[in-house]
């Protein structure tokens, strides 16, 4: 069985469809990009996978678990997957360590002295050890979006969500954190990432699943998709995002 399965998922905000009969799986230590013009239902589809946005049909399971089964307990799944939003969500009044820290103590149970020391072992893998102790307010957006993917890592997740991660960053920023989500995938962290950064994409997914109007118009291996898209709409979008 796949880590994550989508099949068939339908969503509505009020009457109008945002989602519709979505179907797709990734396996485990697979990574695969989202990508689509905006307004396609990308961002809309991610939350269905650990439960922050709720569908109306289907189903998505992962590691074998129901998302939508009313007797899943919702915050223990979300524990396992991690998610890395646009904008960082940082706790503002808490230092850097301190983000790390919290959700393993109050989450996974952990005591101060083993969070603290995993929290340090991730902020090293992210470059950012020696910010330990700043508050997210005197660190650079890039930086902050490390520390958001160090968050995330350290409740030990099966898999990973990321959220358009790069797009409020400045230019200059966006290596470093793509640098850190490439390294995370040379380690076979399973991986869906909702990007735009198409360099990115030829780097490192494995597939490419292409949205447009709430459905998933393509699903292919990355080279293919960068090849030879099989959809006109898919062609159309690459022609213009390639330019760049």
């Amino acid at each position: 069985m796949a880590m994550i399965n989508i099949s068939g998922v339908s969503k509505w905000f009020g009457k109008v469809q945002v989602l519709n009969r979505c179907t797709a799986e990734v396996e485990k230590g697979e990574v695969v990009v989202v990508c689509g013009p905006s307004g396609s239902g990308k961002s809309t589809l991610i939350k269905c996978v650990n439960g922050l946005e709720p569908f109306e049909e289907g189903t998505v399971t992962v590691d074998g678990i129901s998302v939508g089964d009313r007797k899943t307990n919702l915050p223990k799944l979300r524990a396992k997957i991690g998610m890395v939003f646009q904008h960082f969500e940082l706790f503002p009044h808490l230092s850097v360590i301190r983000n790390l820290t919290i959700a393993q103590m109050k989450v996974l149970h952990r005591n101060e002295k083993t969070s603290t020391e995993n929290g340090m072992k991730l902020l090293d893998r992210v470059g950012l050890s020696a910010h330990a102790d700043k508050f997210p307010g005197q660190l650079s957006g890039g930086q902050q979006q490390r520390v958001a993917i160090a968050r995330a890592l350290a409740m030990n997740p099966i898999a990973m969500l990321f959220d358009e991660p790069t797009s409020a960053l400045d230019p200059e920023m966006i290596q470093e954190v793509l640098d850190v989500m490439v390294a995370l995938a040379k380690d076979g962290m399973t991986m869906i990432v909702v990007t735009h950064e198409m360099g990115f994409a030829r780097k490192v997914a494995n597939r490419v699943v292409f949205m447009d109007k709430g459905e998933i118009v393509e699903d292919a291996p990355t080279a293919d998709f960068f090849g030879k898209p099989r959809s006109e709409r898919a062609q159309q979008f690459l022609s213009k995002i390639l330019q760049h």
